[in-house]
């Protein structure tokens, strides 16, 4: 980190007096492992470095970006963002994140072992993530993917508005399809373990959710149309969290893309819904000490007890709205901020999965969902995904469930939480999952 750092400082030496100069540098490592039949399929082992410098004069402003940490395209690349600014659009809210005195945290994201793992080693995982899905069912007939993937991150930032830091992290994690046949049908199923320490993988887990995930949808049917009360499985919840999430960015609102845009302070939800942002939480796969404006994170309240309570901003959303950063920035070094929500997760319940069921007489788990992205009109609230799930009768999980279309609006959705679930569960993504029960959702089927 610190030879980020010192060329990160090199390049903002080179500012003129007459502009506000930002400059990211990373280093990045990555490897990806897929294994079939006992043996490595592929396997990527990559490197990259680079740095992203934004240029701001005369209320424009430029950006460029190069794939390397050598000198001379240091320089040519400062040049190139100057060039860039000034052809740029007047605005006159275009800034730097200014510091504002909230303290960076001090987070313990990185695993020296990660490094440390041999390859051997790793390879060892995805084959035995493999071998034991495949031993966990005989209707298991077949593995779709088995992966392991870890990634090492460095970086620095600093910037002429008086901003410098620098991070570090790690992470980690395998994941499995398995394809589960009887009678001339095939289901899929996945599991996965995620941890900043490759030793710490939870293999057994993600090779039995898999196997369980995949045979229980076996015999599914298609069932009638009714209005019911569905379960979300964790990771359904993480996505429609992630879904949520944008329409709560400042950029969102400001450009009239979200239905809560005029609702700040208003009951949104469930008293019981409690959505929270908090990268600074370990247990988050992308937590990280600072955004990507360089401000230090934050664990923001998005809505609290069903009240909407703030938007997430950067520094030019704030300033166009006349608020503050939440720290919210989002970026790589190849591209200038955006805004964004960076580790979503629900305030949880005090019950399981299977006690939340329990209080249920008639429903469905909706395991599976198809399409939720394109399915959801972020201005109207209009929600319609494919689906696929067990019956829920009396307290109990009956038969599986195909071909299944659940439909509401997002508005009635979250009013009608009816209980969030104890099971929080990170997966590698910017949202954690927990069971989540929605009264009155409509299944169309046959």
């Amino acid at each position: 980190m610190a030879d980020l750092l010192a060329i990160a400082q090199k390049v903002l030496g080179w500012a003129n007096d007459n502009e506000e100069v930002e400059v990211v540098a990373v280093h990045d490592r990555d490897t990806e492992i897929r294994v079939y039949n006992g043996e490595t399929e592929q396997f990527t082992a990559s490197e990259s470095q680079g740095v992203g410098i934004r240029v701001i004069a005369d209320s424009r402003q430029g950006f460029a970006y190069a794939g390397t940490l050598d000198e001379d395209v240091l320089a040519d690349t400062l040049r190139d963002a100057r060039d860039n600014a000034a052809f740029g659009t007047p605005d006159e809210f275009l800034g730097l994140a200014q510091p504002d005195g909230v303290a960076v945290p001090l987070l313990d994201l990185f695993d020296s072992r990660v490094s440390e793992t041999s390859t051997d080693d790793k390879i060892g995982l995805a084959v035995a993530l493999e071998a034991q899905t495949l031993a966990a069912d005989a209707r298991i007939s077949g593995i779709e993917s088995a992966d392991y993937v870890d990634s090492i991150s460095e970086s620095a930032l600093v910037s002429s508005a008086g901003i410098e830091v620098t991070s570090r992290d790690s992470g980690s994690y395998v994941a499995v399809y398995a394809l589960a046949e009887e009678k001339n049908e095939t289901q899929v199923g996945f599991g996965f373990s995620v941890n900043r320490n490759p030793g710490e993988l939870d293999v057994s887990r993600a090779a039995r959710d898999a196997a369980e995930r995949a045979t229980r949808l076996l015999g599914a049917v298609q069932p009638a149309s009714e209005r019911v009360t569905v379960v979300f499985d964790p990771f359904v919840t993480a996505q429609f969290l992630s879904i949520l999430g944008e329409t709560l960015s400042g950029d969102a609102v400001m450009k009239g893309y979200s239905l809560f845009a005029s609702r700040l302070g208003d009951e949104v939800a469930s008293p019981l819904f409690t959505l929270i942002d908090d990268p600074t939480n370990p247990d988050a796969f992308t937590a990280a000490e600072a955004d990507g404006e360089g401000l230090a994170s934050r664990r923001n309240v998005l809505i609290d007890e069903g009240r909407l309570s703030t938007f997430v901003h950067n520094a030019y959303t704030a300033r166009r709205m006349d608020t503050s950063s939440t720290g919210s920035a989002v970026r790589s070094f190849s591209s200038v901020p955006s805004v964004g929500t960076r580790a979503l997760f629900l305030q949880p319940g005090a019950s399981s999965q299977e006690e939340l069921i329990a209080e249920i007489d008639n429903g469905v788990l909706i395991q599976g969902v198809a399409g939720i992205h394109s399915g959801v009109n972020p201005v109207s609230g209009d929600f319609s995904t494919g689906a696929e799930g067990l019956r829920i009768r009396n307290g109990q999980l009956g038969e599986p469930l195909r071909e299944i279309t659940i439909a509401s609006t997002l508005q009635r959705m979250l009013a009608d939480v009816q209980a969030v679930g104890n099971d929080v569960d990170w997966l590698p993504m910017s949202a954690a999952g927990v069971s989540l029960v929605i009264g009155d959702v409509t299944m169309s089927g046959s």
